[in-house]
């Protein structure tokens, strides 16, 4: 199973959950569920990558986490959670295995660590959102720009990423001018490649020296709470 939550039950606790998961593949930019509405699936990627975004009133975007093969979203439907709190968008095309909130929430209630990982990987996703805020509030947009790309890179397992400069910059929550002009910086320095809409990763070691604090501390929460993942990132 190429999902690390997943791949953290045990055969028993697995089978409790197996009968309700369904592999769905997902088109980029798919919305999967709406701020302030039910959850009605929780979504185990595989492939896929899933951005967590908070909407503003001026119809733009800023992403709070994103979650990929190491976690789950929309997990805390299982918790009794009610609404989304953010927007679920599909942000690289890929595979997850679908699971209704009544079966996980049955599953959970029978598999003391299933219901354990649930709340520690909430626990992941709510320090990755705070430290989101931290690196918008005190980090400039070069070294934002190099942490987004080694998360996307490390989730999605691939070198090359379908981002246009526009979704880049909404994500960052930044002028797209501001993404073209590092995005330049980083292809001269041979740390990347970017053409119509397609970003290739050629230099992983440079884009983490150049990356803000953010991308390890997010890697730290995690194997904190989850334990190194089993999957290579």
């Amino acid at each position: 199973m190429n999902n690390n939550l997943l791949s953290r039950l045990s055969a028993d606790d697995f089978k409790l959950l197996e009968p309700h998961l369904n592999q769905v593949h997902f088109k980029q930019h798919t919305v999967l569920f709406q701020a302030d509405e039910p959850i009605r699936h929780v979504y185990f990627p595989t492939g896929a990558v899933i951005s967590l975004v908070v909407g503003l009133s001026t119809g733009e975007m800023v992403e709070a986490a994103m979650v990929g093969r190491d976690g789950v979203v929309g997990a805390a439907a299982a918790l009794d959670g009610r609404l989304s709190l953010s927007r679920g968008i599909v942000q690289l095309a890929g595979d997850a295995m679908v699971c209704d909130i009544e079966g996980l929430k049955s599953a959970a209630r029978e598999s003391s660590q299933l219901l354990s990982l649930l709340i520690r990987h909430e626990q992941v996703v709510y320090a990755q959102a705070q430290q989101s805020a931290a690196c918008f509030a005190t980090h400039n947009v070069q070294a934002r720009l190099c942490r987004w790309l080694l998360r996307a890179r490390d989730l999605s397992g691939s070198d090359t990423l379908q981002f246009t400069q526009e979704y880049l910059a909404e994500m960052l929550g930044v002028r797209r001018t501001s993404v073209t002009v590092d995005a330049h910086t980083l292809q001269a320095a041979a740390m990347i490649k970017y053409a119509r809409g397609r970003i290739q990763i050629l230099d992983v070691d440079g884009l983490r020296e150049s990356a803000c604090e953010c991308y390890n501390t997010v890697n730290r929460h995690y194997a904190q709470l989850l334990g190194n993942p089993k999957n290579s990132l």
